[in-house]
C-alpha cells in the first residue's frame, strides 16, 4: 500500500500559492533534484529550467510533466494547490487491491492526528486574542490536509467493505 502521503511530503509542508512555486516545490522533492527531474522528461537542464522557472520566451512545464515528476516523487502539489483554487482538497482514492484492516486504521490514526494539529494551530493562533495573515492560512492549510485525510479514511472504509457491482459478493 502506498503511504497517504508521499515519504518527502512528510516534511512541513509548504504554503503554495501559485503554480509557480508548486513546480518548485515538486522539484526539490524530486529524488536527485533538478538534473534528474529534466532527465525524467527528456530534456537537457537548460531546457528543463527555462520551462520550470518560466523564463520569458520559455512555455512553462505542462501539467502532465508535472504529473510525471509528481509520480516519481510521490508528492500531490499541484492537485492540492489547483483544488485549493476552488476551495476544495485532493483525495486520492484507494483502489481495492491496497487496502485491509490495518490500512484503515492506519487511515483513522493519520485522520486524528491531523484534526489535533488543527486544534494545536488554532490554540496557539489565538494566545493573543487575533488571527494574523499567516496563521489563518495555517489554520485553512491544515483543515484541509484534515479533510482530506478523513475523506480518504471513509473512500477506504467504502473501497474496502463494498459489495461488487450489482450488490453481489464474490
Amino acid at each position: 500500500m502506498p503511504p497517504a502521503q508521499g515519504e518527502n511530503e512528510k516534511m512541513k509542508r509548504p504554503i503554495l500559492d501559485s503554480r509557480r512555486r508548486v513546480v518548485q516545490a515538486v522539484i526539490a522533492a524530486f529524488p536527485g533534484g533538478r538534473e534528474c527531474a529534466a532527465t525524467a522528461l527528456g530534456m537537457d537542464l537548460k531546457q528543463f529550467d527555462n520551462k520550470a522557472y518560466e523564463n520569458p520566451g520559455h512555455r512553462p512545464l505542462l501539467d502532465d510533466q508535472i504529473r510525471q515528476l509528481e509520480l516519481i516523487a510521490g508528492t500531490s502539489y499541484l492537485p492540492d494547490y489547483v483544488s485549493g483554487l476552488y476551495s476544495g482538497v485532493h483525495v486520492p482514492m484507494p483502489e481495492n487491491g491496497e487496502l485491509d484492516n490495518l490500512d484503515l486504521y492506519q487511515r483513522s490514526l493519520v485522520a486524528d492526528v491531523a484534526e489535533g494539529k488543527v486544534d494545536q494551530i488554532i490554540v496557539k493562533a489565538l494566545e493573543d486574542g487575533r488571527l494574523t495573515e499567516q496563521e489563518l492560512a495555517e489554520i485553512i492549510a491544515a483543515h484541509r490536509e484534515h479533510i482530506a485525510a478523513r475523506h480518504a479514511e471513509v473512500g477506504a472504509v467504502i473501497t474496502l467493505h463494498r459489495a461488487t457491482p450489482g450488490g453481489q459478493e464474490q
